[in-house]
């Protein structure tokens, strides 16, 4: 099994920053994509931003230039770095990443963390 276990959450002001990381653990052979996704209370899950294994990096446009992501391949870790954050950053994130487990047959995997809240005051 694969597993994610995230922290950093919490409540901040506007205009404040926030890091958030995700480390993945378990039978993994390799991981291609990690990133982050939110779900703001009574919307749709949305991508945040991700990362690929050679630091390829894709950003929502309402979090461009507030928001970085980065990753170390060798300890199988993403981090999202949020500044200038907004009431409407408020959301639960949630880190995911997607790869190859190992073991006898080398299957791929998709995984989810359980999220962490992250709450910006006005």
């Amino acid at each position: 099994q694969v597993q994610l276990v995230e922290s950093g959450g919490g409540l901040v002001q506007a205009g404040g920053s926030l890091r958030l990381s995700c480390a993945a653990s378990g039978s993994i052979f390799s991981i291609n994509v990690m990133g982050w996704y939110r779900q703001a209370p009574g919307k749709q899950r949305e991508l945040v931003a991700t990362i690929t294994s050679g630091g390829s990096t894709n950003y929502a446009d309402s979090v461009k230039g507030r928001f970085t992501i980065s990753r170390d391949n060798a300890k199988n870790t993403v981090s999202l770095q949020m500044g200038s954050l907004l009431p409407e950053d408020t959301a639960v994130y949630y880190c995911n990443c997607n790869g190859r487990k190992s073991g006898p047959m080398i299957r791929n995997f998709e995984v989810w963390g359980q999220g962490t809240l992250v709450t910006v005051s006005s």
